[in-house]
């Protein structure tokens, strides 16, 4: 997985590269480039002003940091160079150097960016260290499996941990085509274990809260990946909101909840955004969200909900599955409430989720299900449709190849455990898609962007006239989103449910 994924975080950048918006807040940087680069050239002391205001927070806080100098483009690069420049590496191994970097500030943006990130850490490390055993590739190498190690041993994964044996083993190779050294590796395996700080700079749930572009902003990590954690903009459209009791089913990987987290719990429910708030208190558009309320977020990128078949014990339930197998049951008002929820929670993961990563490639025989991301597509909802029909096409032939061949082993063997298991993934990732293109089918064939309408129009044929209640406002699902489903437009519409 580490030899995947450490592959991947290096051609990521060439495949998907682009520059991000930010907002407004980087005046001075902004200011640099349009009076002095004039697409040519940039102002070596305007970044190091930057710089400098950066690292000693003269105007900015910890959580502006990283999407100063994750930019891709030449002042941005100039600027990270220039912040590296206060940090000492010397004499320093590199899992001690990269805990030091990361004290400075949280490690945000989006995986393209935070990757870029790490670029300048190892150039640094390097420059810092040219005794090195490794080059400024291998260091890059090393800090991202270094992040990843982190992951697992602290992270809410399940199963066994890696052990040292197989962190040194996943690196072979990747040292320039050659080994790291087995003493360095088995150093930093252990001071990883032990160690707490650089958990705390990448696995914190709520960090900082932020100011970009005069807009409110939240990070929310889950103590997973921290490639995948998502900014929160709190200006997102709402595309329903109402009562609803929670039962956390399953933790992530599908791994059951323990018994004392499984209770019944009702929130006021919010759908903002590819985010599913679940508040204590009533929801109020212009009311701040509190830590409590972004802890009980649920994040419904690449999500799927269904009406809960094999539930019988309650009404009105649907079954919500996250990108991350987490699993949750959710108890609405009315089975009109219920199908309206599972409408709008698949719609808005349809349109606004962007496409899966590439497979990994790797030796591993292990079935490992891909890394989803959390960020807001950049299709328009043509080539959004055009890609999920394209997705469900792949899947719809790897199932049945994979159905072709089965182990001919028994039912207990390793093999057959991993053949189940890949063919249960086949299977539902097939259902999501086919939900995503039908909903996407089903708002084209109704020519509106009107959620009501849409929802009307699909339901019509399977419950009596007026089966849903028409609601005085709709958003509109037109408009241009930003990150995390983010109106396109100064005012977006509320929806009342």
């Amino acid at each position: 997985l580490f030899n995947s994924y450490c592959f991947y975080l290096r051609t990521y950048n060439v495949l998907c590269d682009s520059d991000s918006e930010l907002g407004s807040m980087d005046t001075l940087e902004r200011g640099s480039m349009d009076t002095l680069a004039n697409g040519c050239r940039v102002d070596a002391d305007a970044a190091k002003r930057l710089a400098k205001r950066l690292f000693y927070l003269e105007g900015f806080k910890r959580c502006d940091v990283a999407r100063h100098l994750g930019k891709n483009n030449e002042f941005s690069q100039l600027v990270a160079s220039e912040y590296l420049s206060f940090f000492d590496f010397t004499g320093l191994s590199l899992d001690r150097a990269l805990r030091n970097f990361l004290k400075a500030f949280p490690l945000m943006g989006e995986t393209q960016e935070r990757e870029r990130v790490l670029v300048h850490f190892s150039k640094r490390f390097c420059h810092c260290n040219p005794e090195a055993l490794t080059s400024e590739d291998g260091a890059h190498t090393l800090t991202c499996a270094l992040m990843l190690l982190n992951t697992d041993l602290h992270g809410h994964n399940i199963g066994k941990k890696m052990s040292c044996q197989q962190f040194i083993s996943n690196l072979d190779g990747l040292n320039d085509g050659k080994d790291f050294p087995k003493e360095l590796l088995k150093v930093n395996y252990m001071e990883t274990h032990e160690e707490e700080e650089l958990r705390k700079s990448l696995s914190e749930l709520v960090e900082e809260q932020c100011e970009v572009g005069g807009k409110r902003v939240f990070r929310v990590t889950d103590g997973s990946n921290p490639f995948i954690a998502i900014p929160l903009l709190l200006n997102a459209v709402t595309y329903k909101h109402g009562v609803l009791t929670r039962k956390s089913h399953a933790d992530m990987d599908g791994k059951r909840t323990p018994r004392g987290r499984r209770g019944w719990k009702k929130f006021y429910a919010v759908l903002k955004g590819m985010i599913l708030y679940l508040q204590k208190d009533e929801y109020k558009p212009d009311k701040d969200l509190s830590e409590v309320d972004l802890k009980n977020a649920v994040r419904v990128h690449h999500a799927l909900a269904t009406r809960a078949c094999d539930y019988s014990k309650r009404q009105n339930v649907l079954k919500l599955k996250t990108s991350d197998w987490r699993v949750f049951l959710l108890q609405a008002p009315s089975e009109e409430e219920m199908m309206s929820w599972i409408f709008r929670i698949n719609l808005v993961a349809a349109l606004f989720s962007a496409p899966a990563f590439p497979a990994a490639i790797g030796s591993m025989k292990k079935f490992c299900r891909p890394l989803l991301p959390s960020s807001t597509t950049r299709l328009n909802q043509e080539e959004q449709l055009k890609s999920h029909e394209n997705k469900l096409k792949q899947i719809s032939l790897e199932l049945e190849e994979h159905k072709r061949s089965p182990p001919d082993l028994t039912p207990k063997s390793k093999e057959s455990e991993e053949y189940r298991i890949k063919e249960h993934y086949l299977t539902y990732e097939k259902c999501r898609y086919e939900t995503y293109v039908s909903l996407l089918q089903a708002k084209f064939r109704t020519g509106s962007d009107d959620l009501d309408k849409i929802e009307a129009s699909l339901f019509s044929g399977e419950a009596k006239e007026g089966y849903l209640r028409k609601t005085q406002s709709s958003p509109s699902i037109s408009q241009g989103q930003g990150v995390n489903g983010r109106a396109g437009h100064k005012h977006a519409p509320e929806h009342n449910s």
